[in-house]
C-alpha cells in the first residue's frame, strides 16, 4: 500500500536491526504477533515489512481489531505488542494485571484525525465543534437526519455518517473530544474497524461525512474532500504544532516478558530508531515526535530489559 518509504538513513537502522537479531538468525523464530488500532497499523506494518526483509528468520503478523479489541487480546496473552490510538483504560490495566501481563507504553507518533466528505461536495468544506456535536451526540439519533437541521445554509438532504466501530481508539477519542464523553455517540451510522471500508463508503456517497486517521485521507485525496475543523485543515504541520483541534498521540504497548525474546527486542528497537532516524512516519501519513522523545523511549526499553 505504501511504497518508497525509506530514506538512505534506513540502511543504518536496518544494519542495527540485523546486528540485534543475529543471535536469533540460526533458527526460525516464533511469530511476533501485534494487533489493535487500525490507525497505528500502517506504521507497525511498514516497520515490520522492512524488519523482516533484513531479518528473514523473523515473522511478524500485524492484525487490526481496533484499540479496544487489541487490548483484549494483549491482556489475554494472545499478542506481545498492542497498537493503540489512545492510552490504555483503567479496566484494561486491571485486566492485564489480573492476567499477570506487565508492559511498557511507548509513544510512537502523532495523528491528525481527518474529517472527509464526498469528492463532489462543494458545501461542506469546514465544520465547527458545535455542528459536530449536533451531528454525533447520542440524542441526534433518529432526530437529526437532514443536513439543513445542522446548518440552515446546508442542503435539505439526508445525513449519512461513517466512522470507526466502538472497539476503535479513534471512536473513543472522537466522542470524547466532540461529545464530551468517551463512547457517547449516536448509533445510526455506518461503522467499521477497517478504515479502507470507510474511505470507499464516503467516496461513493454524496451525502456522507466520515472520520478516520490522516494517513487514510492522504492516501485517498483523489476520491475524498477534506473538511476543515474550526477553520483549520488536517495536515502534518497543523497536527504537530497543535493548531489542528483533532490531533492525538499514538502508542504501542509491549509485553515486558516478551522482551526476553531477542527478536521482539530487536523489532521494538528498530521501530523506534526508524521513527527517529528516517522519514517513515511522514511517508505513511503520520507525524513524528521530537527525536528526544524517541531517545526517551529507547531508554525506557533499556530500563525494562535491565529489570528482566
Amino acid at each position: 500500500m505504501f511504497a518508497n518509504r525509506f530514506t538512505t538513513a534506513s540502511a543504518v537502522v536496518a544494519a542495527t536491526a540485523v546486528g540485534l537479531a543475529i543471535a536469533t538468525s540460526a533458527q526460525a523464530q516464533e511469530t511476533i504477533v501485534l494487533d489493535g488500532s487500525s490507525t497505528v497499523f500502517p506504521i507497525s506494518e511498514a516497520v515490520a515489512e522492512d524488519f523482516m526483509a533484513a531479518n528473514p528468520d523473523v515473522q511478524i503478523a500485524v492484525g487490526v481489531s481496533g484499540t479496544g479489541g487489541g487490548f483484549s487480546k494483549f491482556c489475554a496473552g494472545e499478542t506481545v505488542i498492542s497498537n493503540a490510538s489512545r492510552p490504555i483504560k483503567p479496566e484494561e490495566v486491571e485486566a492485564c494485571a489480573a492476567a499477570g501481563i506487565e508492559y511498557i507504553e511507548v509513544l510512537v507518533g502523532l495523528d491528525a484525525l481527518a474529517l472527509v466528505a464526498h469528492p463532489e461536495n462543494d458545501w461542506l468544506n469546514d465544520i465547527t465543534f458545535e455542528e459536530l456535536n449536533t451531528l454525533w451526540a447520542p440524542e441526534a439519533e433518529g432526530t437529526i437526519t437532514r443536513w439543513n437541521q445542522v446548518n440552515s445554509s446546508w442542503p435539505n438532504a439526508p445525513i449519512r455518517l461513517y466512522g470507526p466501530g466502538t472497539d476503535s481508539g479513534t471512536f473513543d477519542y472522537f466522542t470524547e473530544e466532540v461529545v464530551g464523553e468517551s463512547g457517547a455517540s449516536r448509533a445510526d451510522y455506518i461503522a467499521s474497524e477497517d478504515d479502507n471500508i470507510l474511505v470507499v463508503g464516503v467516496a461513493g456517497d454524496e451525502n456522507a461525512l466520515g472520520y478516520f486517521g490522516l494517513a487514510y485521507y492522504l492516501e485517498n485525496q483523489d476520491i475524498l474532500n477534506g473538511v476543515s475543523v474550526e477553520g483549520v485543515e488536517a495536515s502534518f504541520e497543523t497536527g504537530k504544532d497543535g493548531s489542528y483541534p483533532l490531533s492525538r498521540p499514538l502508542f504501542i504497548y509491549i509485553s515486558t516478558d516478551a522482551l526476553e525474546r531477542p527478536e521482539v527486542e530487536a523489532y521494538v528497537r528498530y521501530y523506534l530508531e526508524t521513527a527517529r532516524d528516517t522519514d517513515l512516519l511522514e511517508e505513511v501519513g503520520y507525524i513524528a515526535v521530537d527525536s528526544g522523545d524517541y531517545d526517551d523511549a529507547l531508554a525506557q526499553l533499556d530500563d525494562a530489559l535491565a529489570g528482566l
